[in-house]
C-alpha cells in the first residue's frame, strides 16, 4: 500500500469509479449515475462539499457520501424524536465504502472526519446514519461507534424496498433482509 493516500472532495469525474466500487461492496443496483449525481448535489451547501474520495496512486479505494443538513428527507427509517438535536441541523451520512484490501487502516474514520468537518462548516450540529449491521464483521457499526456515534434504533430489513427497484444485496440477493442501525454523532461545540 502506498502511504501517500490522496483524500479529496468527490467530483463528477469520480462517479464511474465510485459506482464500480459501490457495486463490488454493496451489490448490483445500489447506485447508478443518475442517483450519484443527485447524492453529490445533496452534499453541497454554501459552496462546501461534504463528500470525499480517497485514492492510492490513481485507484479509487474509498469514498464517503454525505448529505448536508436540510438537503435530505427524513423518512420512515429515521427517528428524530430520539435525536435530541433539531432535525434541520442534522446531516445524513449516506454511505462509506472502502475496498477490502484497505479496510482496518483508519480510512473510513478519516473520511468520516473530513465529512464531519465540512458539514460543521455548513452549520450542522450532528449527523445521522443507517449502518449496515450485516457488514463483514459488523464493521460499519463498530467503526461508527468508535467514532463517537450513539445507537438510536434498529430498522429490520431496511433495504428490502430497494430490491423492488433493482438492488441486489451481496448477502441476501434480490430479497434483502439486512438490518440497519440508526446511529447519531453529535459534533463537539466550543
Amino acid at each position: 500500500m502506498n502511504t501517500d493516500l490522496i483524500f479529496r472532495h468527490l467530483a463528477p469525474d469520480d462517479f464511474d469509479a465510485v459506482i464500480k466500487l459501490a457495486t463490488q461492496v454493496h451489490g448490483e443496483g445500489y447506485i447508478d449515475a443518475q442517483v450519484l449525481k443527485k447524492w453529490f448535489s445533496q452534499g453541497i451547501f454554501n459552496e462546501i462539499n461534504a463528500s470525499f474520495v480517497v485514492f492510492d496512486d490513481n485507484n479509487l479505494i474509498g469514498y464517503r457520501i454525505t448529505f448536508s443538513a436540510t438537503q435530505w428527507s427524513i423518512d420512515k427509517w429515521c427517528t428524530p424524536v430520539l435525536w435530541d438535536v433539531e432535525p434541520d441541523k442534522v446531516c445524513y451520512f449516506k454511505c462509506n465504502t472502502v475496498t477490502e484490501a484497505y479496510r482496518g487502516l483508519g480510512i473510513g474514520p478519516k473520511l468520516l472526519a473530513l465529512s464531519s468537518q465540512a458539514v460543521q462548516e455548513q452549520g450542522a450540529l450532528a449527523g445521522i446514519a443507517h449502518l449496515w449491521q450485516q457488514s463483514p464483521g459488523n464493521s460499519a457499526v463498530n467503526y461508527f461507534t468508535k467514532c463517537g456515534a450513539r445507537y438510536i434504533k434498529t430498522h429490520p430489513s431496511r433495504w428490502n424496498e430497494d430490491c423492488k427497484t433493482g438492488y441486489i444485496c451481496t448477502i441476501c440477493g434480490d430479497d434483502c433482509h439486512c438490518d440497519a442501525q440508526e446511529m447519531l454523532i453529535e459534533f463537539a461545540t466550543d
